[in-house]
């Protein structure tokens, strides 16, 4: 009798231990912090009303060992926003390498006669999502410096580098004036140093008097882009309600509304109709910056084989392109590294073969491609989707790549006020041990807020973790929910 007690005990105790075992398999092992479980402090977070009704994805690993240590949802396809970039930035520097460059080229089918050029002038794009006024300046300069004062031919921007595609499948019509959905060249210009490609600067500033028109100024300034001044300068102590609105299909920029006299500037960066002519039209006056007067029109085209190529910009490499496409989230810069990659590894720069590139590139570092959805390189895409434990996955395999430093140097670092080093990071998790430690990659559409990267404990342990959140009504405070998880973290004894 006694035996068979002892046997019920032991069956039982096996089967506490067995249910146990289980239970933690099914829910992921409990991080301890702080005197009490991570899950334990985790629970008022998620509970909160705001995330009622969302759809969460939360996993974190190991980053020594990749061990996955806590997931809620982990393996349910959310849409990422801009934690796509991560995917992006990971297969440009595998596929192309940390010192790959843009390459924009001028060339000339014309001929020599004095200090006369007969003959068109060609600028021909590669994609570099970086160029800039400046960079044209110096392309000019090479024509002033073989004596030429006089073009009579046309000027033409060449953009066959990539397909003629200028919006991923999945762009909504009414973010195409917008600066973080701007149209997709080859052959594109950025207005400053923050880089976003295809856009136009225009500031609105207000006019001498009362009653007098608002002053406007567009940077670059080209006749490509008409301006419709309707604004008005009011008293001081009136209302400033400046709208900027740039019309479909056109790059006629209407400004409208008030601005208060002697009142801050209204800056608005403006997502350009066609950027090759743009840009080609920026070039043409860079051309007339340097005495070389110009006879002929400005248009598109392409570089007839017979040209001549007479200078080749370069842009920065790879790894330094990635700080202002990464620290800011430059949805331009993310589509032009798709596209290029198709170009260099299937001959096609298409969003069809560099999505192609990118998918394949993170099956190789460990990405489940039957997990994800992938329409676009940026994330702007509502139809994008992956799994929290995928990115995870993602970031922890990239640790072992000779690339691996130029790619955590882009990530935007918590609370830093450098924008270049803060980026998308640096009003958030101020004052608190997660400041200046959390390196991480955020994403933001409407009713999507993500964060994804890598954390440092109080007691030096690494993690790496990824935060989705989909499907909220309410997002007021969403990031705060994100920021107080990996507080937790980095909070760890």
């Amino acid at each position: 009798m006694k035996y068979k007690i002892k046997v019920c005990v032991l069956l039982l105790l096996i089967f506490v231990f067995t249910l146990v075992q289980y239970v933690e398999k099914a829910n992921g092992p409990v991080l301890a912090a702080s005197g009490s479980t991570f899950e334990q402090q985790l629970h008022p977070l998620l509970a909160d009303e705001k995330l009622s009704g969302a759809v969460l994805g939360i996993s974190i690993r190991q980053a020594a060992t990749g061990e996955i240590i806590y997931e809620h949802g982990g393996d349910i396809r959310l849409r990422p926003a801009s934690n796509m970039k991560l995917l992006t930035a990971a297969a440009a520097l595998e596929t192309l390498g940390e010192n790959y460059v843009f390459k924009t080229e001028l060339f000339t089918d014309g001929v020599m006669n004095g200090d006369v050029l007969t003959g068109n002038l060609y600028i021909k794009g590669k994609g570099d999502p970086t160029l800039l006024q400046a960079d044209l300046d110096t392309l000019a300069t090479v024509i002033k410096n073989k004596g030429i004062k006089t073009v009579v031919g046309n000027v033409i921007g060449d953009d066959t580098w990539y397909d003629c595609e200028r919006y991923s499948v999945d762009m909504i019509w009414s973010d195409e004036s917008e600066y973080y959905g701007a149209a997709i060249s080859a052959l594109t210009i950025a207005p400053n140093k923050d880089y976003d490609s295809g856009t136009a600067i225009v500031d609105v500033t207000p006019g001498m008097k009362v009653g007098e028109g608002a002053t406007v100024k567009v940077t670059p300034q080209t006749e490509y882009v008409k301006i419709v001044n309707l604004a008005k300068t009011v008293a001081a102590d009136g209302k400033k309600e400046v709208k900027i609105v740039r019309e479909h299909r056109s790059n006629t920029i209407t400004i409208t509304g008030t601005i208060p006299v002697k009142s801050s500037r209204t800056r608005q960066w403006v997502a350009l109709w066609e950027p090759t002519v743009y840009t080609t039209h920026v070039f043409k006056n860079a051309l007339q910056a340097q005495g070389i007067k110009h006879v002929g029109f400005v248009k598109a085209g392409k570089v007839p084989n017979q040209a001549k190529l007479l200078a080749t910009h370069d842009s920065m490499p790879l790894s330094q392109l990635l700080v202002p496409f990464m620290k800011l989230s430059n949805n331009a810069h993310a589509e032009h590294l798709v596209k290029e990659m198709g170009k260099v590894i299937h001959g096609e720069g298409s969003w069809e073969k560099g999505l192609e590139v990118v998918e394949n590139t993170v099956q190789s570092l460990g990405m489940n491609p039957t997990s994800l959805k992938l329409r676009d390189g940026s994330g702007i895409s509502q139809i994008d989707l992956i799994p929290a434990n995928e990115l995870t996955k993602l970031l922890y395999a990239v640790q072992a790549k000779v690339w691996y430093p130029a790619f955590v140097h882009s990530l935007p670092v918590a609370g830093d006020s450098d924008r270049f080093i803060g980026g998308t990071l640096r009003n958030r998790m101020k004052n608190t041990f997660a400041a200046g430690n959390v390196q991480a990659k955020t994403g933001t559409l409407t009713a999507t807020s993500t964060l994804s990267g890598y954390v440092t404990t109080k007691s030096g342990e690494r993690f790496i973790f990824s935060i989705l959140f989909n499907n909220f009504v309410d997002g007021d405070s969403i990031t705060k929910i994100q920021d107080d998880i990996v507080v937790l973290l980095a909070e760890r004894e």
